[in-house]
């Protein structure tokens, strides 16, 4: 079968520290699946069992994770399940056998990134695992954003807060005043602290952060 050397996505991905991790307890298929990966320039790290894989740092660096669903000891499974105890975010994608393909489906429900059915295609792998690296960047890249936002957000006073609380929901100074009990003018200065401090370039920005922050259900 003849594989594109080139990846299918843009360079940056091939020249971050992104990592594929492959965990199997066949030598052989270790061995092949680090040579495809490697035809497109991208490192690979190897583990024969779960354990080896758990007990590294692997996890919680960037890239993601090939991983066989059915072997000896700690299955593909209970790997996964331990990397969700621990919050592990990188992206599995599991090698199943055709029998296996509804623990895998489960898998995925329970957020695992994907599957693919033994023998799989070396061209959709491929794509497989750049799309799982392009979405643990983004992921990577909305975590710092969330924590960036959070820390704005604590560096709030009460007041500020509640004026913000009364600017996303589309409030006036006016109304926010009134709710508050307060004058325009104490408000107006609340306001500008509190767009200051969330280093808002506009009602529209802060909205966007907020909203951002909200959908992560860390904003209450």
């Amino acid at each position: 079968m003849t594989v594109s050397k080139e990846p299918s996505q843009p360079d940056s991905i091939a020249k971050n520290a992104a990592k594929v991790c492959i965990v199997d307890d066949d030598a052989a298929v270790r061995d092949s699946l680090e040579w495809l990966i490697e035809s497109v320039n991208l490192p690979v790290k190897t583990f024969a069992n779960g354990i080896e894989f758990l007990d590294s740092n692997a996890p919680f660096e960037p890239g993601c994770v090939i991983l066989d669903i059915r072997m000896p000891g700690l299955s593909g499974i209970d790997v996964f399940e331990d990397l969700q105890t621990r919050a592990a975010t990188i992206p599995v994608i599991f090698l199943t056998g055709h029998g296996d393909v509804h623990l895998a489906v489960r898998a995925m429900k329970a957020g695992a990134f994907d599957f693919v059915e033994k023998p799989f295609n070396d061209q959709l792998l491929l794509d497989l695992v750049q799309k799982a690296i392009k979405y643990d960047e983004e992921t990577a890249a909305l975590h710092d954003e969330l924590g960036e936002i959070k820390i704005r957000v604590e560096k709030l006073t009460e007041r500020e807060r509640q004026v913000l609380d009364g600017v996303v929901a589309g409030g006036s100074n006016r109304s926010i005043a009134e709710a508050l009990n307060l004058s325009e003018k104490t408000i107006e200065f609340h306001r500008s602290k509190m767009m200051e401090k969330m280093a808002a370039e506009s009602l529209a920005h802060l909205i966007q952060m907020v909203t951002t922050f909200g959908k992560s259900g860390r904003l209450s």
